[in-house]
């Protein structure tokens, strides 16, 4: 959506990766998991979305909107929620999820992170939806009780599916850039 419209992209998994790669540690979910919470500690619930607004209110005449992606716990939705904004759950059957990470890992830059099984990667997805440890830890389930819109991302081809995400989300032709 940011490449055909004049959006800001958040990227909490990029702002992880940045700020592990800074203190030399491993790149992979679980220190991302465990960054993200320390924010949360320190910084409070919406951390990652406060630290993405704040970077988009100081280059805000550039930009239409803002878009921040990978939210796992229910403080950013809510934090979403009281900058006007509206929360969008993104899915695909778990199958579908897998064969994408395991096929694009290469091509993302993210091979040894997403190197991993099918039962792996459903513990995985499992213990992200359910927060384990304190309230800061992770808590997706959370998120998406919050979300405002459903999409469905079980196709194939990722023109079809920003075509139908487009329609879902009241963008017009007119609105493209």
């Amino acid at each position: 959506m940011g490449e055909r419209h004049k959006f800001f992209f958040g990227s909490a998994s990029a702002m992880l990766a940045e700020e592990l790669q800074k203190r030399g540690l491993p790149i992979d979910r679980l220190h991302k998991s465990s960054l993200s919470a320390e924010w949360r500690r320190e910084h409070g619930m919406a951390a990652i979305v406060d630290k993405a607004y704040e970077y988009y209110k100081a280059h805000e005449d550039e930009f239409d909107g803002m878009i921040v992606g990978s939210l796992r716990h229910p403080g950013e939705a809510d934090r979403i929620h009281e900058l006007g904004g509206k929360m969008i759950w993104v899915d695909a059957d778990p199958k579908v999820r897998y064969q994408r990470i395991t096929k694009n890992a290469h091509a993302r830059g993210r091979a040894g992170e997403d190197d991993k099984t099918y039962e792996e990667f459903l513990a995985e997805q499992e213990r992200e939806m359910h927060p384990v440890g304190d309230e800061a830890t992770l808590n997706m389930s959370g998120v998406k009780e919050k979300s405002d819109i459903f999409l469905d991302n079980n196709g194939d081809y990722i023109d079809d599916f920003k075509n139908y995400s487009e329609k879902k989300l009241g963008f017009t032709v007119d609105d493209k850039i």
